[in-house]
């Protein structure tokens, strides 16, 4: 299977800097994942979205995925009550 390139939009970078350090250590290592497998055990995908989540501990990361392009995008990082809104 052919690896995935990871991109972030660029408000993911402003999420990123809400976490803990040691959390985000954690959300960083499951985005790298995703690079080998996209849709790793535990994805749901989102309701009349095309995109998907994944849980890290209390955080979601949601992110969409290009097949065709081989690449993911990482839409939004956020503690699970805020990233929906």
């Amino acid at each position: 299977m052919a690896e995935y390139e990871i991109f972030f939009k660029a408000s993911v970078w402003k999420d990123f800097k809400k976490i803990p350090r040691n959390d985000l250590k954690k959300i960083l290592s499951k985005i790298e994942a995703l690079a080998q497998d996209p849709r790793p055990f535990g994805c749901e995908k989102l309701t009349g979205q095309e995109l998907y989540r994944i849980r890290q501990g209390s955080y979601r990361i949601v992110y969409s995925i290009q097949d065709n392009e081989l690449t993911i995008w990482v839409i939004k990082v956020g503690h699970r009550k805020d990233v929906y809104r």
